[in-house]
């Protein structure tokens, strides 16, 4: 079939396994042009294996130290004539390009926060590796389901004491305008919103993995999390989500201590703004990621995912020194160019100025637009998009 973009929103409801194809070997690409990480990770699983930062982490650690890995995410599959989700056609063509290199990479699909899958995973653990030295937390879903007490959590984007007016973009046409979201009727939106996106699940997770006996001594684990500038805190990091990143972020001490008798460690990492199927969805956060984007190419030191997890491996968790580079709070900064203060003073006197008008000469929305679509396989370069595809894609692991 012939397979075009069909947009609704900020989702995109369509996707292209040969732009996906695509996409990931240019990521592979990208880690083989660095210097291999040489004390970095073996035997890896990736929790939100199949798109944005797991995707990447995926491929920065098979492919940057040579590391078995198990990915697990919740993916819709082919059938003909109808197309899978993005993080299929991802992962199809990791497990692949991986398969290639002679590299072991398995995958299953199905709800991470699950019991089920949780036991899934240590069975193949078992099975195939023994163990693993590294587990990389990075779901991103807007519900959970409790695996202990069966209740459905939703989360909600709003601020919590008073209403957030700012500028915002609809990154399709173009326009700038103002946006009003109204904060929290109710506490419980709060806590819902930190059941789904908090710490809860990742301790889960450590802790069926460490009773299973499949954490291999010095064992690392790390979650992803987001500070941004001040012009996003009402909806952000003060906002419903914030709160849920407090909450992730609390979780390390406790997982530090359950992982010391294997002398382990656990790490939240703060990551930069960038294009994904979840920060789409923030109001006023395309927009800033425009302005940031054109910030930081004139200066030379714009990152993707790739080049972020590419950098957090081998300077970071895995650097010569063998020392975690930390900020006053016990977190890993790779946001750190992003929040430089030559780019933030920049960003904010462009945030000032900024309307439908002038939207195209003093932010990089084509860029945004371009990252978005991508995240999908579209208007990625080398692909042509007039052919005809096979949308029936097999993910080798889950297949066969």
């Amino acid at each position: 079939m012939i397979i075009q973009p069909r947009v609704r929103g900020f989702i995109c409801l369509t996707a292209h396994p040969q732009g996906a194809l695509q996409n990931v070997k240019n990521q592979i690409d990208y880690v083989k042009s660095k210097t291999e990480i040489k004390k970095g990770p073996q035997k890896v699983l990736v929790i939100g294996a199949s798109t944005g930062f797991g995707l990447s982490s995926r491929i920065s650690a098979a492919f940057g130290s040579g590391a078995a890995t198990i990915g697990v995410f919740f993916e819709k599959a082919p059938s003909e004539g109808k197309l899978a989700t993005a993080g299929w056609y991802n992962t199809a063509a990791f497990e692949t390009e991986a398969h290639k290199a002679g590299m072991y990479a398995k995958s299953i699909n199905g709800d991470a926060f699950s019991d089920e899958v949780k036991q899934q995973t240590i069975d193949l653990i078992k099975r195939d590796l023994g163990q693993v030295d590294l587990v990389v937390y990075s779901l991103a879903s807007p519900r959970r389901t409790h695996p202990k007490t069966g209740i459905a959590y939703a989360s909600v984007l709003k601020p919590i004491e008073d209403a957030f007016t700012n500028k915002t973009v609809d990154f399709h046409t173009g326009v700038v305008s103002d946006i009003s979201i109204q904060p929290v009727e109710k506490e419980e939106e709060i806590q819902n919103t930190i059941a789904v996106m908090g710490g809860e699940d990742w301790k889960f997770w450590i802790e069926d993995l460490k009773n299973a006996g499949v954490l291999a001594e010095g064992v690392k684990t790390v979650a992803y999390s987001y500070i941004g500038p001040e012009l996003t805190f009402p909806i952000y990091r003060n906002g419903t989500i914030g709160q849920a990143k407090n909450d992730l972020e609390a979780t390390v001490p406790i997982l530090n201590k359950l992982l010391e008798d294997l002398g382990g460690s656990s790490y939240v990492s703060v990551n930069k703004a960038l294009v994904t199927q979840s920060s789409s969805a923030i109001p006023v956060v395309p927009l800033y990621i425009s302005i940031l984007y054109k910030v930081m190419k004139e200066k030379g030191i714009h990152e993707g995912t790739i080049e972020q997890m590419q950098r957090l491996f081998a300077d970071r968790l895995y650097a010569e020194s063998g020392q975690v580079l930390l900020d006053s709070k016990g977190r890993i900064r790779i946001d750190d160019w992003e929040m430089r203060e030559d780019v933030q003073q920049e960003v904010a006197k462009i945030w000032d100025s900024i309307s439908t008008d002038n939207l195209g000469q003093v932010s990089d929305i084509g860029g945004y637009r371009r990252d978005f679509f991508q995240l999908f396989g579209f208007e990625v370069e080398g692909v042509d998009y007039t052919k005809e595809t096979n949308e029936v894609v097999s993910i080798p692991s889950i297949t066969d």
